[in-house]
């Protein structure tokens, strides 16, 4: 493969937003690098989708210690694209990682204690081959370490020069309340909460999104597609090669119910009077919230990352769209 050089015309078409109360803008798509970076993929794929992400304008790669498989293969491979090239505009990129899931055996090797964090970022920064992240996460609240340790920790971490922001990932309200004011104290505040988010998983919108935007801070939000059931992929039920037809990972057959394709159905009809498709229309909906910054896109294949930025061209909704979307998913 030659050495990626970027394009000129990289900002062109890329919606840019502000993160909270903070200097920093992320585009309003991040790719992120949970599947189809890991050890079981193929490299001349996955680099493809990466070059063509940064030729659009997508500047966020969000990453974690964890993500594979096998675990720490995504870091490893993106610190291979890295070198292909887009190290060249290293400060041009936003790389975001985490640590706080099962990594090695052993007491030590999850949560949210000092052992784990300070060890976690030392690792995903020879993985990747850089000498700081931009966004470092808390990647799940820990229920028996003081969160007074982990935010500590992860203030230290910014003070160290190995990472610029901190974030936190899956905390609740109550947690992300705490979490903030502590890391106040430290005087390292947060940048960003990342949470999951989709037409069919609002949880967020019962404090947690009211809560983020009082303190203003950041929200970027995973698994938009829930899966990709929020796709055409599943409108006549399940497709022999879709993901809930394997045995192995997070979108089981038995949650493809038929109420859930009606679902599907039906909003897939308001995506097409829309001009757009299903998926298009899923992430647009998630940015119409100003509190919203970015939300983190998959991508099995460059086709796929392009049809996910026409997102970018979506129109604004209707009240009577709204409306018939919540009807829809009980919003």
């Amino acid at each position: 493969m030659k050495t990626y050089q970027a394009t000129d015309r990289r900002y062109d078409t890329m919606t840019y937003r502000r993160c909270g109360n903070s200097g920093l803008l992320l585009p309003a798509l991040s790719l992120g690098l949970w599947h189809n970076f890991g050890s079981v993929d193929a490299f001349e794929n996955y680099s493809q989708i990466a070059f063509s992400a940064f030729d659009n304008g997508i500047t966020h790669f969000d990453l974690a210690n964890n993500y594979g498989p096998l675990p720490g293969s995504a870091e490893e491979n993106f610190g291979r694209i890295l070198k292909k090239g887009l190290a060249t505009y290293r400060d041009e990129l936003i790389l975001s990682t985490k640590a706080g899931h099962d990594m090695w055996p052993g007491p030590y090797g999850s949560w949210g204690s000092r052992k784990h964090l300070m060890a976690s970022i030392d690792q995903s920064l020879k993985r990747m081959g850089v000498e700081y992240v931009d966004i470092f996460y808390s990647h799940r609240p820990d229920p028996d370490t003081p969160m007074e340790e982990t935010m500590q920790v992860l203030s230290d971490i910014v003070k160290q020069g190995k990472a610029l922001y901190i974030g936190l990932s899956k905390y609740n309200e109550e947690q992300t309340q705490t979490a903030l004011r502590l890391l106040k104290q430290c005087g390292t505040p947060c940048l960003i909460h990342q949470d999951r988010y989709s037409l069919f998983d609002r949880g967020v919108e019962n404090g947690l999104l009211d809560t983020i935007g009082t303190n203003r801070i950041g929200m970027i939000a995973f698994s938009p597609l829930a899966q990709g059931l929020l796709t055409d992929r599943y409108l006549n039920g399940i497709p022999a090669d879709s993901r809930a037809a394997k045995s192995t990972g997070f979108l089981k057959q038995e949650q493809v119910t038929p109420e859930k394709i009606s679902q599907v159905r039906q909003l897939n009809k308001i995506a097409r009077q829309r001009g757009q498709s299903l998926a298009e229309m899923a992430i647009a909906w998630l940015l119409k919230d100003h509190r919203v910054t970015s939300v983190i896109i998959g991508a099995s294949s460059v086709t796929q990352l392009k049809n996910n930025l026409k997102t970018l061209q979506s129109p604004g909704f209707t009240a009577e769209e709204l409306e018939a979307i919540d009807r829809i998913t009980g919003g």
